[in-house]
């Protein structure tokens, strides 16, 4: 019981892989770690959790302002939320928080802060623009901060391949881009590095868009040259 359990929690999280063409000339490819919820009870489980974090962040911005107005702000505040909650509770309580220091309430509402923003699952992606480049992006730790993203021209991009590589003692596949003028290939999807079968799905897609499409025009237009 208790090696299957540990293999279980230390067993990396599951993948998914979203494919989407909107045009001929646009593919794009996405692997997210975040579950895709089929039961009514796994949706209800994501709702309440998103209203939780949103109620947990709430109440900690709302400890702060109470916090300030006590210390640094005009009474006004405080006036204003005995008049709206009243009750001995609230007094009680308005002499809890302004008896807090602040070096215990600021380390503890930014940690507050950060888990009910964190995001919790990580999802990076490739889009392939045939004749102007690809871009790859990976989404941020927080719902706060952007996705970084590269943009590569397709006159940049000398070949695109799969690896394998050592990752500790264990053996990855990897997604390379090498790029024209560049010592280090890009990485696509570093932070997941998904199963092989995943990449070699997007390889053959993304190759399909840059290059093959184009090389079978080449060879169609000169066929009827010669004819």
């Amino acid at each position: 019981m208790v090696l299957p359990l540990l293999a279980r929690l230390m067993a990396p999280p599951t993948q998914t892989l979203l494919t989407l063409a909107p045009t001929p000339s646009t593919v794009s490819f996405t692997v997210s770690t975040r579950a895709i919820p089929t039961t009514v009870a796994a949706k209800l489980g994501l709702y309440v959790g998103l209203v939780t974090r949103l109620l947990v962040g709430v109440c900690t911005l709302a400890l702060l302002w109470v916090k300030w107005g006590l210390g640094y702000g005009s009474s006004r505040s405080t006036e204003a939320l005995l008049w709206v909650l009243g009750g001995p509770q609230t007094a009680r309580l308005l002499k809890a928080v302004g008896g807090l220091a602040w070096v215990h309430v600021a380390p503890a509402a930014v940690v507050v802060l950060f888990l009910a923003l964190r995001r919790g699952y990580t999802e990076e992606s490739l889009i392939v623009l045939r004749g102007l480049g690809v871009q790859t992006s990976s989404s941020a730790a927080t719902y706060l901060q952007s996705p970084s993203s590269r943009f590569i021209p397709t006159s940049a991009i000398q070949d695109i391949f799969i690896h394998e590589a050592f990752r500790g003692f264990e053996v990855r596949f990897y997604l390379a881009i090498v790029v024209k003028g560049e010592e280090d290939v890009v990485v696509v999807f570093p932070s997941l590095l998904p199963r092989r079968a995943i990449l070699e799905e997007v390889w053959r897609g993304t190759r399909a868009c840059l290059w093959e499409n184009g090389l079978q025009e080449k060879i169609r237009v000169k066929k009827g040259e010669a004819n």
